[in-house]
């Protein structure tokens, strides 16, 4: 799907309906409301493009069976999340004074007003000009290099849903890069865009609906999805003998791990002729690039096997126990 944007002739449109106030709404109200349907942030997710969070994972949360997934706390302060959310009113008033545009806070979560399942909690509204959303976002050491091109994809997404739930006709998206650098993004709607858009999220709500999980994708996302969605195994064996698509895939799957094998295999022989070339130099040079070998510092640790040796009272003490995960385990 094209993430290209232009500017689209305005038409009268129905303005997004007030789904309910949040201004004092707890946070665990907020996200029951967002279970109800669609939200800007999950957009990308809906349709597949989101690099950090799957179709499988956003249908876990929209059918109420996250409860095991690991989930960022707000008040944790080593996580993007809370530096989002504390920075956002930051982000907002520097864009107020760079680009002189005025902004307010909209206290509710707002609906579609022909597509229930459409949300949106827009960050601030602009008011007095052109542009009528501002979208507040931060990224860090490791997030910047994805707004290098502009807005990332994931992300003109959200506003382009935000877009359609409220009708507008352009956002801005204001991110302050590493903390020191405030980038203004303008991006206008796109009704082609939209229309696709809506009809994606349309299949994905149908998941929701049917109460039907969405195929994994192969990201770690999906993974953790379905170790949430399937964390026992009953002791049972399934026989796909005579269903051709699943022994198809499994022949695939044999098939693409032997190639992996011996693509690695490839890749540790020519690791190590530069390394028996290099010798005990710390760094290589080539015509299209260069390689470094550096010897890690050394690293302290306790060894626990002595320790509970000499001291095995500090075993039954301090004993804890790991809940067990299912292994995958490939026999031909």
């Amino acid at each position: 799907m094209s993430i290209t944007t232009h500017t689209a002739e305005p038409t009268r449109r129905r303005p997004a309906l007030r789904l309910v106030e949040t201004k004092s709404l707890s946070r665990d109200d907020w996200l029951t409301v967002r279970k109800t349907g669609i939200g800007g942030s999950d957009a990308a997710a809906a349709v597949g493009l989101n690099p950090y969070k799957s179709m499988l994972e956003l249908w876990l949360e929209k059918t109420g069976r996250d409860t095991d997934l690991e989930k960022p706390d707000p008040k944790d302060t080593t996580h993007p999340v809370y530096w989002g959310s504390l920075l956002e009113p930051i982000v907002a008033a520097a864009y107020t004074q760079q680009t002189g545009n005025k902004v307010r806070k909209v206290n509710a979560v707002l609906r579609h007003p022909t597509v229930p399942f459409m949300l949106a909690n827009l960050d601030r509204e602009v008011t007095g000009t052109d542009v009528q959303i501002l979208e507040c976002k931060t990224a860090g050491i490791n997030g910047a290099k994805l707004w290098r091109e502009g807005p990332p994809e994931y992300v003109q997404l959200q506003v382009q849903h935000q877009l359609a739930v409220t009708g507008k006709q352009a956002a801005d998206v204001a991110v302050l890069i590493c903390g020191q650098q405030l980038d203004v993004h303008r991006i206008e709607r796109d009704n082609d865009l939209i229309a696709k858009l809506i009809e994606l999220e349309s299949r994905f709500w149908q998941y929701v609906e049917s109460d039907t999980p969405p195929p994994a994708d192969g990201s770690d996302s999906a993974d953790r999805a379905l170790r949430c969605l399937f964390p026992r195994d009953a002791g049972r064996t399934v026989d796909f003998s005579d269903d051709r698509n699943l022994s198809a895939t499994f022949a695939d799957l044999v098939t693409v791990r032997a190639e992996i094998e011996t693509r690695e295999n490839v890749e540790s022989q020519l690791k190590q002729r530069l390394q028996q070339s290099m010798g005990e130099a710390t760094r290589a040079i080539f015509e299209t690039g260069e390689v470094s070998w550096k010897r890690s510092k050394d690293s302290s640790g306790i060894d626990l096997k002595k320790l509970l040796a000499d001291h095995p009272d500090l075993g039954t003490e301090y004993a804890t126990t790991k809940p067990g995960s299912r292994r995958f385990l490939v026999s031909v």
